[in-house]
């Protein structure tokens, strides 16, 4: 499955990281999953706790990541 992250930081030309499909149990037929954002990667995209995101299945195989708004922080700042 390959992930896609469209985001508004245009000096990342390309990045990979590896990560694995996380799942919570809660009962018989409740289940969470988790997909995790390593932290190098949320880092370079300038990510925030909270920010929402929308997932966009291409095809069964591929689905992206976009950001619902762009970052609201100005670069250099301090969270």
């Amino acid at each position: 499955m390959s992930l896609a992250i469209t985001s508004y930081v245009a000096s990342i030309s390309s990045m990979a990281y590896l990560t694995k499909l996380q799942v919570i149990q809660r009962g018989p037929q409740n289940r969470q999953y988790y997909l995790i954002c390593p932290a190098p990667l949320a880092a370079a995209l300038e990510m925030e706790k909270g920010e929402e995101l929308e997932w966009v299945i291409k095809d069964r195989n591929t689905f992206e990541i976009r950001r619902v708004k762009g970052p609201t922080r100005i670069k250099g700042s301090r969270p």
